[in-house]
């Protein structure tokens, strides 16, 4: 399993949460995803890594910005 996580901008609550879990569960491979409004922080892990831009493009489709923290 691979893990990566990013700092997401822009959520405020619980919808914004279940908007970027949403768009990023459709990436193939996705096993867990972890997302906190109000750290601002996401986690995807996957059975393989999974490209950042594929991540990054999902979360600005939810209305946010994102980058690559680890």
């Amino acid at each position: 399993m691979a893990t990566s996580e990013f700092q997401v901008t822009g959520m405020t609550c619980g919808h914004c949460e279940m908007s970027v879990r949403e768009e990023v569960g459709q990436i193939a491979g996705v096993a867990d995803i972890a997302v906190s409004a109000q750290t601002g922080k996401l986690a995807v892990t996957g059975a393989d890594t999974i490209d950042d831009a594929q991540i990054l493009a999902a979360v600005e489709e939810a209305g946010y910005s994102a980058v690559r923290t680890s």
